[in-house]
């Protein structure tokens, strides 16, 4: 999960090379009554708190599609693996699932640098790659902009980009400031950090850099407020945007703060209670909580209630849209499965649900157009405050 942008590349570089002697095009997973789908999580790592929310609302979708009959009479066989958040546990579940279960496809796989590790093998093995959770521009450039990849999340370069183009004009700010992770992620923040003060003919912005895994924020809050910014702009992740809030509202500073996507999560305002009020971010997605009218979002929460006995959070939903464009493809291939087909329709397909904020296509096999909305958490929940754009 710490790999630097370099190691990314290098390591799905070598694994692409693995992969390529492996089967070109295949049809490998399916028979006349079964698709093999896989997917590996971080069951046993940093992050396994979070993943029975992504693998259960996985399963109700593709469950409720084989209660309807299947994709073209075929049920969907749903393959699970431990990458432990680790890149080297990845490859061991990738080569179990490519060379033992013969998966057509992976799907809602977790994390960059276990996603990045495995990309070149399973891209090079003819396994289509759908919704990796991960960095998409990473993704693409690791897999060498492979045909088989096809990617939902957001980029956290363009979507931080556009939105300070928004809202430093909006709010008038004069000194922005930026924490961010080192390595990949940090990186991509800066991307999108830098270009948009650029454009808005701004000096560089102050930055204050910490280790993945870090808890204490108060060197880098510190580092902000001596020089004066009037925006803190957070490429962090849930927990470290929970400790960035936690040390300004510590020092009762009056400092806008702002988290890119992945801050802007409702584990945020769960896990930071009072330290969290007034957190902006920027959202990528609709939320929806128990009291939703929307009849879409209702049946979601409802089945997933009934079928696992919790509330779903934001994670299990997207994971629940995500297959449902998955599947879409799946039926748009014909019954003729093979990965050419399945790329020609999902390259053909649209999707548009309760989590997304208008109707997307894949352009370069990415998920567009990217729109971003601006929330602030308002008595603990998310509250819209600029509309998506």
């Amino acid at each position: 999960m710490t790999m630097n942008r370099r190691q990314m590349l290098a390591t799905g570089a070598a694994a692409l090379a693995m992969g390529s002697g492996l089967r070109a095009a295949r049809a490998a997973g399916v028979s006349a009554d079964a698709i093999n789908i896989g997917m590996h999580l971080d069951l046993s790592g940093p992050t396994a708190s979070s993943m029975p929310m992504l693998r259960n609302a996985t399963e109700l979708a593709f469950g409720q599609a084989n209660a309807a009959g299947g994709v073209h009479g075929r049920q969907i066989n749903m393959i699970v693996e431990d990458n432990a958040g680790q890149p080297q546990q990845a490859v061991r579940a990738v080569q179990k699932l490519i060379r033992s279960d013969e998966v057509f496809a992976l799907h809602n796989s977790f994390g960059s640098g276990p996603n990045a590790a495995t990309m070149g093998l399973a891209t090079g093995a003819g396994v289509v790659v759908f919704a990796p959770w991960a960095a998409s521009a990473v993704m693409h450039q690791v897999s060498g902009n492979s045909p088989l990849l096809f990617t939902t999340v957001q980029n956290y370069n363009t979507t931080t980009q556009r939105a300070l183009e928004r809202v430093i004009p909006e709010w008038g700010v004069e000194r922005p400031g930026v924490i961010y992770m080192e390595g990949p992620y940090g990186d991509l923040i800066r991307a999108g950090v830098n270009p948009a003060l650029e454009s808005l003919g701004m000096s560089t912005a102050e930055e204050a850099a910490y280790r993945p895994g870090e808890i204490d924020f108060s060197s880098q809050v510190a580092r902000m407020r001596a020089a004066g910014v009037d925006l803190i702009i957070a490429g962090t992740i849930i927990r470290e945007t929970v400790a960035v809030m936690a040390e300004v509202k510590k020092l009762d500073w009056d400092v806008k703060v702002l988290c890119a996507i992945p801050g802007r999560s409702t584990m945020v305002a769960q896990l930071g209670g009072a330290d969290t009020e007034g957190l902006y971010g920027i959202g990528g997605w609709q939320l929806h909580g128990a009291e939703t009218s929307n009849a879409e979002a209702q049946a979601f929460i409802s089945a997933y209630q009934e079928a696992y006995g919790a509330m779903p959070d934001e994670n299990a939903a997207n994971a629940y849209s995500y297959t449902n464009w998955f599947l879409s493809a799946l039926r748009g291939a014909g019954e003729d499965l093979t990965s050419d087909s399945f790329v020609a329709a999902a390259r053909a397909s649209t999707h548009d649900d309760f989590t997304t904020y208008t109707e997307q296509t894949f352009v370069d096999n990415h998920a567009m157009p990217e729109m971003v909305s601006i929330d602030r958490v308002v008595d603990g929940t998310w509250d819209q405050q600029i509309a998506p754009f």
